[in-house]
């Protein structure tokens, strides 16, 4: 029997920063809305109300003397290291991110030159032909970018490929917008390898939707919710209309993950875990329900979906390589990866966009 080529993670790192930021951290806020009219609910209502729809209690900040580069940066270079990976033998570094590096107390966006090249060379890379370059693709745009890297392996135009997911959304959060409480920041990547095999192992098949008519300007970037806030001539922020998004996702999730499912030639009882973008705990939950339904299933294992959000926070494109990351090297309990596991990694965000892909370990 012939053998074919196929992309399998053969490394992964994470970096999760070391300011800790509780729910009560945000009791002395002001909340407007969007309107710019005061929100008079107490903030320990308001807190309470946020903790019990999306499951936080505490969020990751990066600290005052680092940017996302630097954050993108120690998540490969824990790969590599924890891999014993040769940083020159990369192909390609595709970093996914959203807003580039921005310092503390600004909204300035930097991202020239682009944050893949800040990191290869931070990591002291000397092969020209170690190609770096970013991806701009919402939440799911580390998804986005191991796809992009199956291809490449697949074409045989590389043999190794590292992927990062990296953000400080802390900087770009509106401290009057009740939204603000659920961003984080935080860095994960993994590498993807060649590997030439008779039987079909790791990413084997993917599906993407993208969704403009309605949906491009459900997540945006604009001014503050207090009209007052000093910062608004030159500040903007990253916004949501929620209730459109947590429709939207609940809506159109659960039929991209089953086409991932379907094109593997699987069903939903094969499927061992869903690494899903932390954004929200109870849209998640609702997810699976409805990804279940799709195969007339009522039975929801219990440990299918892991979640780190109670503790992490959403930090965007950072969310499912961190969440590997923990796994792959057993710092969840009860959550393993066995060999033959099949996994599905999803996500979902700005765009509107959508996209999945099934893996086998």
């Amino acid at each position: 029997m012939s053998t074919k080529r196929f992309s399998k993670i053969v490394g992964s790192g994470s970096y999760i920063p070391t300011v800790q930021i509780k729910n009560e951290h945000f009791l002395n806020h002001e909340f407007f809305e969007p309107n710019g009219q005061k929100i008079e609910t107490s903030p320990e209502i308001i807190i309470e109300k946020f903790k019990d729809i999306t499951g936080i209690t505490e969020r990751k900040y990066a600290s005052d003397d680092q940017q996302n580069s630097d954050l993108a940066y120690l998540a490969a270079k824990d790969a590599l290291e924890s891999s014993k990976i040769d940083k020159e033998s990369l192909d390609y570094i595709i970093v996914a991110h959203n807003f580039g590096d921005v310092k503390p107390n600004s909204t300035l966006t930097n991202q020239l030159p682009c944050l893949a090249a800040k990191v290869k060379n931070l990591l002291q890379i000397e092969n020209p032909k170690t190609i770096a370059y970013d991806i701009l693709f919402g939440c799911p745009g580390w998804i986005q970018g191991m796809i992009q890297a199956d291809y490449y392996i697949k074409s045989g135009d590389a043999q190794r490929v590292m992927v990062i997911g990296s953000e400080t959304l802390s900087r770009v959060c509106d401290p009057h917008d009740r939204d603000s409480m659920i961003y984080s920041d935080g860095a994960g990547a993994a590498i993807l390898e060649a590997c030439e095999a008779e039987e079909a192992s790791g990413i084997l098949s993917h599906a993407v939707r993208t969704d403009t008519i309605n949906e491009a300007f459900f997540l945006r970037a604009d001014i503050s919710d207090n009209a007052d806030f000093e910062g608004n001539s030159n500040s903007l922020f990253i916004k949501m209309y929620g209730r459109k998004i947590y429709e939207y996702a609940i809506t159109n999730v659960p039929g991209v993950v089953k086409e991932s499912i379907d094109k593997a030639g699987l069903g939903i009882k094969d499927i061992k875990r869903i690494l899903i973008h932390q954004a929200n705990e109870k849209m998640d939950e609702a997810i699976a329900k409805r990804l279940f339904r799709l195969y007339q299933e009522k039975n929801i294992p219990k440990d299918i979906m892991p979640m780190i959000i109670k503790e992490m926070g959403n930090n965007s494109v950072a969310t499912v390589p961190i969440l590997y990351d923990q796994i792959a090297k057993d710092k969840l309990d009860d959550h393993k990866l066995n060999e033959g596991d099949y996994v599905v990694f999803a996500s979902v965000g700005a765009g509107m966009n959508i996209n999945a892909f099934v893996y086998k370990v």
